[in-house]
């Protein structure tokens, strides 16, 4: 049944194909969402805004909350 399988699948390879290429698509966005390095620099970037007088306390906080939020949901651990 290998080869008649593979023939009856075949109209299906490009689903496959597309099905896996989004995988990897997600895959790769989730690691660089996740990233404590660059979460680490978007919080360095926020507290500079702050000084910087371009965010207020209260967004500073909300981003901040926001980011610490994805750097402990992207431990491996959870």
């Amino acid at each position: 049944m290998g080869l008649l399988g593979s023939i009856i699948g075949l109209p299906l390879a490009p689903v496959r194909g597309t099905a896996w290429a989004a995988d990897q698509i997600r895959r790769k966005a989730d690691e660089e969402y996740y990233d404590p390095a660059r979460i680490r620099l978007e919080l360095e970037q926020v507290d500079r805004l702050r000084e910087a007088g371009e965010l207020s306390d209260e967004e500073a906080t909300r981003l901040e909350d926001d980011l610490v939020d994805r750097l402990l949901a992207g431990r491996p651990d959870r």
